[in-house]
């Protein structure tokens, strides 16, 4: 009997008792992996793995030393900034490892070595560690996305990219007796990590740093109570340049207190406070967030009808009221066009003539393309999370005639991208992607992440002929307040009236008026683009807000800063030139007559207005304003004064607001003020209200915008 036990234990269960026995009689201990660094296309660090130090004990070691407990938790919670009952508790458990402190800095940690060594104490360990660092915080939050303690990616890119960044931990393995003490005579075994790869990414930190204060300006001037997105990608391959989410967090803080809530209160662990992190400063809007996209869906529809020949640009059609399934749809100025070519019919964005449209294609046919381009999908964008839209299941004639204008269903903004990425590269439908490639410490490419051409959506012959139409909107339609003198833009405004939901009344996130999501879709340059860009507001809280107004403007100034950053050079048509204002700098004229400092003046392109009783040509120029080397738009005024003033004259600035560029100038010329006109159309703004009294010279910034609907 004996030897059959001795046989199966030795033979059939032999494999189990030696992990048994190995366990027993060693102890070992993890050296985490150093996780690989997350680059931008440029190779500027974005996720750093910074050398810390763990520190753990062997309570069944210690306990055999019959050390002093209370002076030994005391000690070493000085030293951690930690509550010595809680180390003391740690410390008298049955165990043979507990973890005392985790991600503690090397000084902290050499200091506990230190201490170890002074009172000649083992079973307390200081292990080499790594510790996740974002050096830019916030910015592209929602793309890097963060770990936990123990270096696994919880969100973003560090989520997805797991398998590639995490590397593998090492250990250092000793042997104990029976009682689990480190025998004295053995040594222990270093089993060195293998560190992770690193990733670089599609992302331009620069490209992503002007999307970013784009957002924040748009969502502070129009008091936006629900966040904001943009994204911008290169059409030809699919990669994501930048993508921006607010609110966001800080990457190295990720449950930190958000804005609005009590810091005394706030713990970022419980469970309702990772439910309003989840639902508010981690949520990346680009990708899990859907929405009606109004008119900036349009161009789809045109799509649809140019590629299959039912409709040219210069095709006569009518704004008239149409009449679908008993509903009245009419344009935004209703029947105020009349007869236009679809040309006019998209600059103008007439609901009725993309219902007709869609009604010459058919349900069926319409659908097709709606499906082509991808609504009806997820792109499978290597990001978490991505929702898909909210799509008819079996539409009808009235679904199909809403659809047409962007309305009654939801898409993602990443599922919009794509399409106008379609749009601008000569109808590919092409997978966005924010991962370019992995690479090992020697950098050396261990994967490439190539585009993916998901299908052939439309000819070249149409994607140029719509290009050439969205121009338009840009040059003289609803999307004027996008243009940028020198670059050539093309996109659609998109306004969308949408309920306040009861998750938006939980979170507090309520405002005086309607709730509007206001959208511009863009491409750039439109004879050959490398940009598009998509800008989403959710919910200005303003009255009768539209994209063309709040939206346009944004993506205007942020392609013109993306196309100077990456060298495209500015063409100016001859319009362009009669709209430009060129910049000079104000001479100094002070200790000349006035016959020279007006000479000289007008030798810059500037006028002159004289303050002071004595206005001979011989009179000497005691002062001026603007000071030598302020820069002013050309004929703009400097103010001389013949006389020694003790205080500058002074002026009460006008109400410009609704006054056009011309009109406005006028107003601050007859003062002797000077203008910076920002925008075309009507006055809206002034940067310095009106009734202010400043100096006579003073330069003020005026925002003009064309005055539009979607």
């Amino acid at each position: 009997m004996l030897v059959l036990r001795i046989a199966w234990i030795q033979i059939y269960s032999g494999k189990e008792y030696q992990e048994f026995a190995y366990n027993q009689q060693t102890k070992n201990r993890t050296i985490s992996a150093k996780r690989g660094t997350i680059y931008d296309r440029n190779m500027k660090p974005l996720a750093v793995s910074g050398s810390v130090d763990t520190i753990s004990a062997s309570p069944q070691e210690i306990k055999k030393q019959k050390l002093d407990l209370d002076k030994i938790s005391s000690e070493l919670a000085a030293i951690l900034d930690m509550d010595m009952e809680t180390i003391k508790k740690k410390l008298t458990k049955n165990n043979q490892y507990e973890l005392i402190k985790q991600k503690v800095d090397r000084e902290v940690g050499n200091e506990v070595r230190e201490w170890k060594s002074t009172n000649h104490i083992s079973g307390i360990y200081v292990d080499e560690d790594t510790k996740r660092f974002y050096p830019n915080r916030n910015l592209a939050a929602h793309v890097i996305g963060f770990t936990n303690i123990d270096n696994d990616g919880l969100d973003g890119v560090e989520k997805m990219m797991e398998k590639y960044l995490k590397g593998v931990p090492g250990k250092i393995l000793s042997e104990t007796d029976a009682s689990g003490m480190a025998l004295s005579m053995s040594d222990e075994k270093f089993i060195q990590p293998q560190d992770g790869n690193d990733v670089i990414l599609t992302i331009d930190e620069t490209i992503q740093y002007f999307a970013e204060k784009a957002l924040e300006k748009a969502i502070s001037d129009n008091n936006v109570l629900n966040g904001a997105t943009a994204i911008v990608m290169d059409p030809r391959n699919g990669e994501i340049l930048a993508l921006a989410s607010k609110p966001d967090f800080d990457l190295n803080d990720p449950r930190g207190v958000p804005k609005g809530k009590d810091p005394e209160t706030w713990t970022g662990k419980s469970k309702e406070d990772v439910e309003y992190l989840q639902q508010t400063v981690w949520r990346n809007k680009a990708v899990v967030d859907t929405y009606e996209p109004g008119s900036t869906f349009k161009p789809i529809t045109a799509a649809a009808g140019l590629e299959e020949g039912a409709i040219t640009p210069d095709t006569q059609v009518t704004d008239a009221t149409v009449k679908v399934g008993g509903w009245n749809i009419n344009c935004w100025k209703p029947n105020a066009h009349l007869h236009e070519t679809f040309r006019e019919g998209v600059y103008n964005s007439c609901n009725p003539v993309f219902v007709r449209l869609s009604q010459k294609l058919g349900v069926p046919l319409f659908f097709k393309y709606v499906k082509a381009f991808g609504f009806y999908d997820k792109t499978g964008i290597d990001l978490p999370g991505e929702a898909r839209g909210i799509m008819f299941t079996n539409p009808t004639e009235v679904n199909m005639a809403t659809a047409s204008f962007g309305q009654r269903f939801q898409i993602t903004p990443i599922q919009l991208i794509q399409a106008y990425g379609a749009i601008a590269n000569g109808g590919d439908l092409i997978t966005p992607h924010v991962v370019k490639e992995v690479v090992d410490e020697t950098g050396s490419v261990i994967k490439k992440f190539e585009p993916k051409v998901v299908r052939k959506v439309i000819s070249r012959q149409t994607s140029d002929t719509l290009k050439s139409i969205l121009q338009g909107v840009v040059d003289v339609g609803t999307g004027k307040n996008a243009k940028i003198p020198g670059y050539k833009i093309g996109g659609k405004t998109g306004t969308s009236e949408t309920i306040v939901d009861p998750k938006l009344q939980k979170l507090n996130i309520v405002g005086k008026n309607k709730r509007y999501i206001v959208s511009f879709s863009a491409i750039a340059p439109t004879d050959n683009p490398s940009l598009c860009v998509l800008v989403v507001l959710d919910y200005p809280d303003m009255y009768n807000p539209g994209g063309g107004m709040l939206v346009a403007p944004v993506v205007g100034k942020l392609i013109d800063d993306i196309l100077s950053y990456k060298g495209v050079e500015k063409e100016y048509t001859e319009e362009d030139k009669k709209q430009l204002l060129q910049e000079v700098q104000v001479p100094n004229v002070k200790g000349k007559t006035v016959e020279e400092a007006v000479k000289l003046l007008k030798q810059n392109k500037l006028e002159y207005k004289i303050e002071g009783s004595n206005t001979d040509k011989k009179a000497i120029v005691q002062d001026q304003t603007p000071k030598f080397g302020a820069l002013l738009h050309e004929q703009s005024i400097v103010i001389l004064y013949t006389y020694k003033a003790k205080e500058e004259a002074t002026v009460k600035v006008p109400d410009v607001k609704n006054k056009s560029v011309y009109d406005a100038t006028q107003a601050f010329k007859k003062l002797g003020l000077n203008i910076r006109v920002n925008g075309t159309g009507t006055a809206v703004s002034q940067n310095i209200d009106a009734g202010t009294k400043v100096k006579k010279g003073a330069v003020i910034e005026v925002i003009f915008r064309n005055v539009v609907s979607d």
